[in-house]
């Protein structure tokens, strides 16, 4: 279903498949006030997305999988710290820019904030101490605090 083989995948009601997360999130926010109509913000949202899946993920979900999932081991533990930098880089980024935003697009919450907040929130398990992020934590608590969040454990 998917050519690369890989999840998140979803089943359109007519039978055809949509593959990859920010593209499933954009699918799903289209006609929502998650998905900003105006094209300026809304290529800020691509641009943040493209962000996560270059300058955050590879990093921070990454280290993360490597510590909480593989446990650490010897093998992949020079892997797991070449990972450090890029993750305080993304880090630093998001947490200049949240220092004048409440959140990274036009103001509210967008499928930007959505598909960031994936792996930051637990960004602790791949070794990263978000206690030095002050900005992100602000932001982190006014995304659980949506009337409509649910967390997951």
């Amino acid at each position: 279903m998917n050519p690369n083989g890989k999840i998140p995948l979803l089943l359109l009601d007519d039978g055809r498949y949509l593959w990859e997360s920010n593209a499933i999130l954009c699918y799903l926010a289209s006609d929502t006030e998650f998905l900003p109509t105006d094209n300026f913000l809304r290529a800020q949202v691509f641009q943040w997305q493209f962000f996560e899946q270059y300058s955050h993920e590879p990093y921070i979900a990454v280290a993360r999988f490597i510590s909480k999932f593989l446990g650490l081991p010897d093998n992949r533990k020079a892997e797991y710290e070449s990972k450090q930098d890029g993750g305080v880089k993304a880090l630093t980024v998001m947490e200049t820019y949240l220092a004048e935003q409440p959140y990274f697009v036009g103001g509210r919450l967008s499928v930007a904030d959505i598909s960031l907040y994936a792996y930051t929130h637990v960004a602790h398990e791949g070794g990263f101490d978000l206690l030095d992020y002050p900005g992100i934590i602000a932001w982190l608590k006014r995304i659980a605090s949506e009337p409509k969040y649910v967390g997951m454990e």
